[in-house]
């Protein structure tokens, strides 16, 4: 019998708590993937938007799919994982670093189209629309790469590799619009998200630990079932807690959408 499905035969309850961490990491990466290229598309006649989303999510899949072909080369690289950890820490510094500038500069870290070479290149042969496609395009390698890395950082077993790619492909239509309405009436469930990311990118950079020390008692517990199970609990409430305190006493406080 395949090793990798064994592996999932063998421990179902760790390879569920995988995939549940695999859910909201790969939600995350797609509201943060959906909304840049929502910038993008935002100088574009409004009948064109949702005809440049489309190729772009037309792209993703692809993308997604050839990087789906590497995963296998991918995971034999046991630094991935502290790598990995270290990609969600910062992006959990992204989050939560001090904010000291106003919204003017702030609107400076948004992508800017006439900066890329590739567009300013496609903008004089093909127009507006198809140098925007492009680079849409261009984006969406770059976050199907984003994405791959991030689901073989978190596990080895090829299976949940593309479990992880398939939700990830998923979440691009419907778990991220989900978690934008969500995010919009419940914002205090962005930090519970970004906290959670944080948790997962310690557990990952601590896989370095028990590279170097596998027999420690601290990184038998860390690859055990219960850490796993544990785990995915934790990231549970994490969210729970805080919506189920905001529903009963609007504490912390929620909006109020029409």
């Amino acid at each position: 019998m395949n090793v990798h499905l064994q592996q999932i035969l063998d421990n179902p309850l760790a390879a569920a708590a995988i995939v549940g961490n695999l859910v909201i990491i790969e939600s995350l990466l797609s509201v943060d993937n959906a909304a840049v290229l929502a910038t993008m598309v935002g100088d574009l006649p409004k009948e064109q938007r949702q005809k440049a989303l489309r190729y772009g999510i037309i792209g993703a899949y692809v993308f997604r799919g050839i990087c789906l072909l590497f995963a296998s080369f991918l995971i034999n690289f046991w630094y991935l994982k502290p790598l990995g950890g270290l990609y969600l820490l910062y992006l959990c510094y992204q989050q939560f670093r001090p904010k000291g500038r106003s919204a003017d500069e702030d609107d400076n870290d948004a992508p800017v189209k006439e900066k890329s070479w590739l567009y300013r290149r496609t903008l004089g042969a093909f127009g507006q629309f198809w140098a925007t496609v492009a680079l849409i395009e261009l984006m969406d390698l770059a976050f199907s790469i984003d994405n791959v890395f991030a689901v073989v950082a978190f596990t080895d077993n090829l299976i949940l590799v593309c479990i992880g790619v398939f939700i990830g492909i998923l979440a691009m239509r419907l778990v991220a619009q989900a978690f934008v309405l969500l995010m919009a009436r419940y914002p205090f469930l962005e930090t519970s998200a970004f906290l959670v990311i944080g948790i997962l990118g310690l557990k990952l950079v601590l896989s370095l630990f028990d590279h170097f020390q596998p027999k420690h008692p601290v990184s038998i517990f860390l690859e055990s079932q219960a850490a796993d199970v544990g785990l995915t609990v934790l990231t549970v409430l994490m969210f729970l807690v805080p919506l189920a305190t905001s529903l009963l006493f609007n504490v912390p406080r929620h909006q109020r959408l029409p």
